[in-house]
């Protein structure tokens, strides 16, 4: 672990920094209520500073952040043209109600429309992920005028009502109580196959058969959407295999069913793509964005309409809307973001960051240790798949929980100055879009380190 020894990027001594940072874990502690925590039982991190690929923690040492906090800061942290753009839109419009136009969120929309596919037009922005889904979902209810929507198991959707219910992993369990009209499928996993398929066209045409026998058995006049990620995030970075999404998008023009695509997670160049779409030539109907599109600075979600859908609310209100729709802060980033984006390449380093240095790494660290049953990925999206018995696949930590051996893995991570993203038996190896050949390669060899104390539990 590096250790500060002079200032952090913030300007502050180490001393001053762990001194500020004592006293906001005690307020923390006092008065903070953390998300998805039992309170009595977590010692939350506390960050003091920020820069780049990296984070200062309270005690001044400095770590890489391989989660890009919650696989948000895809332009890394305190850029300065974004920090720039949010301090010029302070001094001139810090806030504005939704109902006005004004010219950050004009020009965030066009920006978006620009590098959506097909005819996504339409901008409705929102806080975040999660009231995006919620709101695609609304939209689709009342094109359609049906009320299910269909989601696959292992998927993350947000955390509010309709969001957290379309979820499908154990979150979802204490909110779930059948009445939201969702109902859940099998999407395609190959390595953890529910069809008992060998290869990724067996994979393919099973997972479609069971989607569309769902449908049938459902009943198609009665599904107003399909919501997938496009590449599941959370629930374990498991990319589509070829034809999967090409089959849903016929599946859903055959009954009638909007396609919403969930890129919270995928989009804005996580994958190598500015959509995780466009590495399957396929156009959603509705595509959610929150995240990268400005990496979190401000908080900001949307929903991406296509002309059909736009034009069901050409002369009919549509029934829902946010304070901070498009919050002039928040599209200042975003337009910064994108722009700056564009202008350095950010996109083709996370592509080839992935190709060259990610996964011929990770591939490596997977054929020398023996707790890893594989890994999978695009762009600066990996996911470490960890077992106790690689022929039996069995987790290193149980759906749904951690584990004795995760907890230790995780801890000689951070250590050693990583900072990683880790969930149920995985580890996702998931940095910014700006991380250097260099850095990843310095994270790959504290991940391959950190493995010894998970190969030591197999």
């Amino acid at each position: 672990m590096t250790l500060a020894i002079d200032t952090l990027p913030n300007g502050l001594t180490t001393d001053e920094a762990r001194q500020r940072a004592a006293r906001a874990y005690a307020l923390d502690r006092a008065h903070v209520f953390h998300s998805w925590s039992a309170q009595a039982e977590i010692t939350p991190m506390t960050i003091t500073a920020s820069q780049g690929s990296h984070v200062w923690d309270g005690e001044g040492n400095r770590l890489l952040d391989f989660s890009s906090q919650l696989v948000n800061t895809n332009i890394g942290h305190q850029h300065p043209k974004v920090v720039a753009a949010i301090q010029e839109q302070a001094a001139t419009l810090c806030t504005v109600a939704p109902q006005y136009a004004n010219d950050a969120r004009s020009e965030a929309a066009r920006l978006i429309a620009e590098l959506t596919p097909g005819d996504l037009n339409k901008v409705f922005f929102t806080n975040g992920g999660a009231d995006a889904n919620e709101h695609a979902v609304r939209m689709a209810r009342l094109h359609t005028g049906r009320y299910k929507v269909l989601t696959r198991y292992r998927s993350y959707h947000g955390g509010t009502d309709t969001a957290i219910n379309m979820t499908g992993d154990p979150r979802r369990w204490p909110n779930d109580h059948g009445t939201s009209g969702v109902v859940h499928f099998f999407g395609p996993f190959l390595y953890r196959s529910h069809f008992r398929a060998t290869t990724e066209a067996e994979e393919t045409e099973f997972a479609l058969a069971h989607l569309d026998e769902v449908i049938r058995l459902e009943g198609p006049s009665t599904i107003a959407a399909i919501v997938l990620e496009t590449i599941p995030g959370t629930a374990g970075i498991m990319v589509p295999p070829p034809g999967y999404l090409a089959g849903v998008r016929e599946i859903c023009d055959r009954y009638g069913i909007v396609f919403i695509a969930d890129e919270v997670m995928a989009g804005f160049g996580r994958s190598g793509a500015w959509f995780s779409v466009d590495h399957f030539d396929v156009t959603p109907d509705l595509l959610t964005f929150a995240k990268g599109v400005n990496s979190g600075y401000v908080p900001l979600g949307g929903v991406a309409i296509n002309s059909a859908i736009a034009e069901t609310f050409a002369h009919r209100p549509y029934p829902g809307g946010l304070t901070y729709s498009g919050h002039p802060l928040a599209t200042a980033a975003a337009v910064a973001t994108i722009t700056a984006m564009r202008d350095e390449g950010v996109v083709t380093n996370a592509a080839r960051v992935g190709e060259e240095v990610i996964g011929p790494g990770l591939r490596d660290i997977a054929r020398r240790h023996r707790s890893v049953g594989e890994v999978r990925g695009l762009g600066v999206f990996w996911a470490v798949e960890l077992v106790a018995d690689q022929s039996t696949r069995e987790p290193l930590a149980p759906y749904g929980s951690s584990s004795a051996a995760l907890n230790e893995t995780v801890a000689a991570c951070k250590s050693r100055g990583l900072l990683p993203f880790a969930n149920f038996n995985r580890i996702h190896v998931v940095p910014p879009c700006t991380v250097s050949d260099d850095e990843a390669r310095e994270g790959l060899e504290i991940l391959d380190a950190a493995l010894d104390v998970a190969d030591s539990h197999v």
